[in-house]
């Protein structure tokens, strides 16, 4: 099933229960969906792509989780429980993210299969890690490993050592 058929799904389901915070961010991300596609027309597309829908979400959970950071500065718990809610709904639309040993065996097999030797290469595997693993992979931290693992002289390169 689509995302959008998702939105719209668990909006009707969420209005008819009666859960009013999940109800309101399920609202804002069909807001903010529909803002995309609006600022899409001008080049010919009437709805976003579903990588476009997900990288969206990804950026209302980075923006909230930054003002969780503020608002626990602020000593507004209020506000960091609400904002907390909001980023588990949208998150709930996210694919499982890859984790750490999985990411670094990504990285290791992308570099290997780019035959990437430095630094330089660097561009070649992150687009071979966004066309394998695009939307279940942090690209931020995958970026960070693949540079410390290029950064390194040829034989560390090659993996971590098997101990």
């Amino acid at each position: 099933m689509a995302l959008r058929d998702q939105f719209t799904d668990q909006l009707k389901t969420s209005m008819k229960a009666g859960t009013a915070a999940r109800t309101s961010t399920l609202r804002m991300i069909t807001a903010r969906l529909k803002d995309l596609d609006i600022a899409a027309r001008p080049k010919g597309i009437d709805k976003v792509p579903e990588d476009e829908v997900l990288a969206m979400l990804r950026g209302m959970v980075k923006s909230r989780r930054e003002s969780v950071d503020l608002y626990r500065q602020g000593h507004r718990q209020d506000l960091v429980d609400k904002e907390e809610a909001e980023i588990v709904v949208i998150e709930s639309f996210l694919p499982q993210q890859m984790d750490q040993a999985g990411t670094e065996a990504a990285a290791a097999a992308a570099i290997a299969e780019t035959g990437a030797a430095s630094i330089k290469d660097m561009g070649k595997v992150m687009a071979s890690l966004r066309a394998q693993h695009g939307a279940s992979l942090d690209m931020a931290k995958a970026g960070a490993l693949v540079k410390a693992r290029l950064s390194q002289p040829a034989a560390a390169a090659a993996g971590p050592p098997d101990a």
